[in-house]
């Protein structure tokens, strides 16, 4: 069943000056900022669109902006690039350390974060998504799932950190050790999604979202958002070097099977 939570249209303020950085685009909209992610493809999260993605959350922190993180038609993120875990060393650890820090840069941000996400939403893409604080995903045959143990990567401690505090036990459970996939409405039900809207309303709603919690006091969401999510950001914060340290000892993929096809 699809679920909505009913917000009256907002009347947008004028539109300002956007910025893009090539598969990252970011426009300014008075006080919402959308960022959106487009690599052509399936939006792997490469070094590349980390680099460019933290830059346009350094812009949105500079214009004291709400944020509307969406991707590209069909797919939000199938997770970290393959090829640069297949391919090891350096550039594969610093990818695992820009995404698993990303989660506490986004959870702990001063303004709200909404998820618009534009369908497929896997694996690193999927902790993104729940490191928001409001999650609007689309209707259609989209997966949501955290497949690391389908693929023979043991759950990283970040990643489950970022899980935990959105679903049930149940559905905890059932997302990490059984690496289970739910369509946008089983996501709903689950917790992993606040609300699910048909594809051509995502962004207007998003954006409607945004202006609504433009009416929270700043100071008071910034403190409260760290105060109630301090002890999961001093767990993902302790657990990330252990993390890195697993993929050094092992290898990255060494413990992968790494499928053609397939995002982690």
């Amino acid at each position: 069943m699809v679920s909505r939570i009913r917000i009256p249209p907002a009347q947008l303020p004028t539109e300002e000056p956007s910025m893009s950085h090539a598969a990252i685009s970011y426009q300014l909209d008075g006080e919402i900022a959308t960022i959106k992610m487009d690599d052509g493809k399936r939006n792997a999260l490469s070094p590349d669109m980390f680099k460019e993605l933290n830059k346009a959350i350094d812009q949105a922190e500079k214009d004291k902006a709400i944020i509307v993180l969406t991707g590209r038609p069909e797919t939000f993120s199938a997770g970290f690039d393959l090829k640069v875990l297949r391919g090891g060393g350096t550039a594969a650890i610093s990818m695992l350390n820009a995404g698993y820090s990303m989660t506490a840069r986004l959870l702990s941000f001063p303004r709200p974060v909404i998820v618009a996400s534009s369908g497929h939403t896997i694996a690193m893409g999927l902790f993104l998504c729940q490191a928001s604080d409001y999650r609007i995903g689309v209707t259609g045959p989209y997966k949501y799932t955290a497949n690391e143990v389908a693929i023979g990567l043991p759950m990283p401690r970040v990643a489950a950190e970022v899980l935990r505090q959105r679903l049930t036990p149940a559905q905890f459970q059932r997302a990490t050790i059984l690496a289970a996939t739910y369509t946008p409405e089983e996501a709903l039900v689950a917790g992993l999604l606040d609300e699910v809207v048909a594809a051509d309303l995502l962004l207007d709603q998003a954006r409607a979202a945004a202006a609504q919690f433009a009416q929270l006091d700043n100071r008071a969401h910034a403190v409260t958002k760290l105060r109630i999510r301090h002890e999961s950001l001093k767990t993902i914060r302790r657990s990330l070097p252990l993390d890195l340290r697993d993929a050094l000892v092992t290898g990255v993929l060494g413990f992968v099977r790494a499928k053609k096809g397939v995002s982690a």
